[in-house]
């Protein structure tokens, strides 16, 4: 049960713009997470915004993003955020086998030297914040400056959104 009220579309006509906004950027849905959002608007719209940037409008290739949600969501036990990007890994070229060695991936040889950087950063920077020097070289050392900010702003983004939805026990 979530922990504030899910927002019912039908109950709220004053938020009718910014509802059909986020549909329109969100796939035509008003997912449990905006709906739960949606009980602070003007953080709602925020939200939108940074998300459809990191998702959306971003030059990092879909693959690395992903790989670094889905990490994201399994350090931070984010059931919810997991199942929903499952579907975007895949469309993005991650292969399933590469989705279930996510929790081993230390030890995984399915992933090569770029994913492995973006792993370890993930790693880093959700499990401990600070990043060692060699693993931020390596990042550089596959993406360039707007890869690499992109990069940072997705494990920092699905931090804030799995932290958000385990707090509100969103499912």
């Amino acid at each position: 049960m979530t922990r504030v009220p899910l927002i019912e579309e039908e109950d709220h006509p004053e938020l009718a713009g910014l509802i059909a906004t986020i549909k329109s950027e969100r796939g035509g849905r008003l997912l449990h997470l905006y709906r739960a959002l949606l009980n602070s608007p003007p953080v709602a719209e925020g939200w939108l915004k940074l998300f459809t940037a990191i998702r959306q409008k971003a030059k990092l290739a879909g693959r690395y993003r992903e790989l670094a949600i889905l990490r994201v969501a399994l350090l931070n036990d984010a059931e919810y955020e997991y199942r929903a990007h499952v579907p975007f890994a895949l469309k993005d070229g991650m292969s399933q086998e590469q989705i279930d060695a996510l929790p081993g991936w230390q030890v995984s040889k399915r992933f090569d030297d770029r994913e492995r950087a973006v792993l370890a950063y993930t790693d880093c920077m959700t499990r401990g914040i600070r990043v060692p020097d060699p693993i931020f070289a390596e990042v550089r050392r596959h993406f360039d400056d707007r890869e690499t900010v992109e990069l940072t702003a997705t494990i920092a983004g699905y931090n804030l959104v799995s932290r958000f939805l385990v707090a509100m026990q969103i499912d």
